[in-house]
C-alpha cells in the first residue's frame, strides 16, 4: 500500500484539529475533500472477510465494488461489478456477467476467478463473514464447486439449498462477505498460506472509487480516489474519517466548518444542529426495530392473552414523539417498512382498559411482578422507563434491571430474562424473510438447541406453522405470489401474538453541511463516489 507522509497526514488533519483550539475558530474543508467524523470502535481490521459492524462496511463500500448494489433511494438491485445477471428457472443459481471494463486499482482487470477467490476466502479460512453465506448453506466443504468459473468475465453461483436468489443477491451487494478482492495483488502479499489476512488487516485490494490510503485504528482513516476507476470517477478527491465518538465535538466541527459529515451524533444536539440554515439533519430507515420482548418460558407470557395485554401498555406515540427521534420512528410490524413483502403499519394504541381485561381473562386480575432488563444507553433506558410506567397503570410491577450489551443480550441468548427492552430484527437486506427468520423463525426449541441467532429462539416462540410459512414463501417463485404470501404472514404474526413486540423502526441519522450532495445516510449500502460540494 502506498503510505502517505507525515506531513501529508498532518495537512490533512489540520483542518479538521482546528476546533479543538481554545476560541472560535472558523475554518472550511477543501472543496475537493470530504471530512466525515463517525465511531470507530467496532473498527479492528479493514479485511473484508473479518469485518463486523456497520462502521466497517461504511469505509469498504467506497473501496471495494460487489457484484451487485442496493440503490438507497429504492433499495433495488442494480448492477456493481456485473454488468447483469440471470436467474435460472429452477431458482437454483444465478449467473453474473462481470462488466467488461471493470479493473482494480492495480489496474488488474476483475475476472470471475477474483469473485470466486473471494467469496471462498472467507469460509475457507473460517472468518466472521463466512457466516452469511454459511447461512444460505455454503460451507467450506462445498463453497469451491459452488461457485462456477465459466470463463473470465462470467461466474455462476449455484446455491446448495432451496432459497431466493434476489435475496441471496441482497447478501452479496454488502460490503465484507460481498467485497471483490484483487486476487493476483493478494498472492503477492500472502504469508504461509493466509491468503492475505496479515496483508489485508491494513491494505485495500480492490476495485472501489477509493483505495485505502491510510488508518490508525481509533484515529483516522483516509481513502485517495482511485485515479483509474473504470466507472465515472468521484467528485472528491480525498475522504477523511475521523473517530469523533464525542458528540459534541462532532457538533463542534460542524459549526466550525471543519467537519463536511457528523455520521455519530447524540438526539440533542442533532436537535441544535436542525435549526441551523447551514447544516442540514437527514433521518433514513435502517435494518431492524427498538422492540419489547418476552420470554414464553415464564409461563405468564406463554399466554396469548397477556402478550397481547402488553401490546396496549406501550405509549407509541409518546415514546416516538419524546424519546425516540433521531434513533426510530413508529412501526409496529416486524418486518420493515422497506423490506419486500412489508405490509402496511398496524395501529396499536395504548388502551389500559383493554389490557386489564385481557390480564383479567389470563388469571391477573390485579397484575404481577417482573423483571424489565434494558442496556444502559439512554434511548433504551428512556423508552424502558416509559413502559415500566404504562405497565404499572394495569397493575404490572416491573424492576428495570440495567447493564451492557453482553449483560442484557447476553441473558436474552441464555434465555434467562423476563422482559427485555432491544433492538434488533435483522433487516440488512431489504426482503421479508430477513425480519422474519431474524425474529420469528425457530426451527428447534429445545435448549440444547443453543439456537442464538434466532430471536425466536431466544424468547421460547415455537411455532409450526409460521416456520413452515416462512420456509414456503422464500422459495415461491412468483414475485407476486411470494409477496401475498409474506402478506399473509404478518397477518398471521398478528394473530398468533408473537413474543417481540416492535413499537419503532430503527432510523439512521446524519449532519452535515447544506453545500453537500449525493451523500449516503445509511451506512450498510452508502458509498461516498457520488458526493459533490457547490463551492
Amino acid at each position: 500500500m502506498k503510505r502517505l507522509s507525515r506531513a501529508t497526514i498532518a495537512g490533512l488533519l489540520f483542518a479538521t484539529t482546528a476546533f479543538t483550539a481554545p476560541g472560535p475558530v472558523l475554518a472550511e474543508t477543501p472543496a475537493d475533500q470530504l471530512v466525515v467524523a463517525f465511531n470507530m470502535n467496532n473498527v479492528l481490521t479493514l479485511d473484508p472477510g473479518a469485518i463486523t459492524g456497520a462502521d466497517a462496511v461504511q469505509i469498504l463500500n467506497n473501496v471495494y465494488d460487489t457484484l451487485v448494489e442496493l440503490d438507497p433511494a429504492t433499495n433495488e438491485l442494480v448492477p456493481g461489478a456485473a454488468a447483469s445477471w440471470d436467474i435460472a428457472a429452477d431458482n437454483r443459481s444465478i449467473t453474473f456477467h462481470i462488466d467488461p471494463g471493470a479493473t482494480f486499482a492495480s489496474g488488474n482487470p476483475v475476472t470471475a476467478e477474483d469473485v470466486a477467490y473471494s467469496l471462498r476466502r472467507p469460509l475457507l479460512l473460517s472468518m466472521v463473514q463466512s457466516s452469511f453465506l454459511g447461512s444460505r448453506g455454503y460451507t467450506a466443504g462445498n463453497v469451491v464447486e459452488m461457485t462456477e468459473v465459466v470463463d473470465d468475465k462470467t461466474l455462476t453461483l449455484h446455491l446448495p439449498q432451496p432459497d431466493d436468489p434476489r435475496l441471496v443477491m441482497m447478501v452479496l451487494a454488502i460490503g465484507g462477505l460481498g467485497s471483490i478482492l484483487d486476487s493476483q495483488l493478494v498472492a503477492e502479499h500472502e504469508v504461509e498460506g493466509d491468503m492475505g489476512q496479515k496483508w489485508l488487516v491494513n491494505n485495500s485490494a480492490g476495485s472501489g472509487a477509493f483505495v485505502l490510503g491510510d488508518w490508525r485504528s481509533n484515529e483516522y482513516v483516509i481513502l485517495t480516489r482511485n485515479e483509474q476507476y473504470w466507472r465515472e470517477p468521484a467528485e472528491m478527491r480525498r475522504v477523511l474519517m475521523r473517530h469523533l465518538p464525542e458528540s459534541q465535538s462532532q457538533r463542534l466541527g460542524l459549526e466550525q466548518g471543519d467537519l463536511d459529515v457528523g455520521f455519530s451524533l447524540a438526539a440533542s444536539d442533532l436537535r441544535a444542529l436542525s435549526g441551523s440554515d447551514d447544516i442540514v439533519v437527514e433521518t433514513v430507515p435502517s435494518a431492524g426495530f427498538y422492540y419489547l420482548a418476552v420470554s414464553m418460558k415464564d409461563e405468564r407470557y406463554a399466554d396469548p392473552r397477556v402478550r397481547e395485554a402488553l401490546r396496549y401498555l406501550i405509549d407509541y406515540d409518546g415514546i416516538n414523539e419524546a424519546i425516540m427521534p433521531f434513533f426510530g420512528v413508529k412501526w409496529q410490524r416486524p418486518v420493515n417498512s422497506f423490506a419486500f413483502g412489508a405490509l402496511e403499519d398496524l395501529d396499536y394504541a395504548l388502551d389500559v382498559d383493554k389490557a386489564k381485561a385481557l390480564l383479567a381473562e389470563a388469571g391477573f386480575p390485579d397484575g404481577f411482578k417482573t423483571t424489565l432488563r434494558v442496556i444502559s444507553t439512554q434511548e433504551f433506558l428512556d423508552s424502558a422507563t416509559a413502559i415500566q410506567g404504562t405497565l404499572a397503570q394495569a397493575g404490572i410491577e416491573a424492576e428495570i434491571v440495567t447493564g451492557d450489551g453482553g449483560q442484557i443480550y447476553g441473558a436474552m441468548r441464555s434465555r434467562e430474562f423476563e422482559l427485555l427492552v432491544g433492538r434488533g430484527g435483522g433487516g440488512q437486506q431489504p426482503h421479508a424473510d430477513s425480519n422474519l427468520r431474524a425474529m420469528v423463525y425457530n426451527p428447534d426449541n429445545s435448549q440444547e438447541a443453543g439456537l442464538t441467532n434466532y430471536q425466536g429462539w431466544r424468547t421460547s416462540f415455537h411455532d409450526e406453522e409460521l416456520n413452515a410459512a416462512i420456509e414456503a414463501a422464500l422459495v415461491e417463485p412468483d414475485l407476486d405470489r411470494q409477496r401475498a404470501m409474506y402478506g399473509d404472514i404478518q397477518r398471521m404474526i398478528d394473530e398468533k401474538v408473537i413474543s417481540i413486540q416492535p413499537f419503532s423502526e430503527r432510523v439512521v441519522t446524519a449532519a452535515y453541511q447544506n453545500d453537500i450532495s449525493g451523500l449516503p445516510i445509511d451506512p450498510w449500502i452508502g458509498r461516498f463516489r457520488d458526493v459533490s460540494k457547490a463551492r
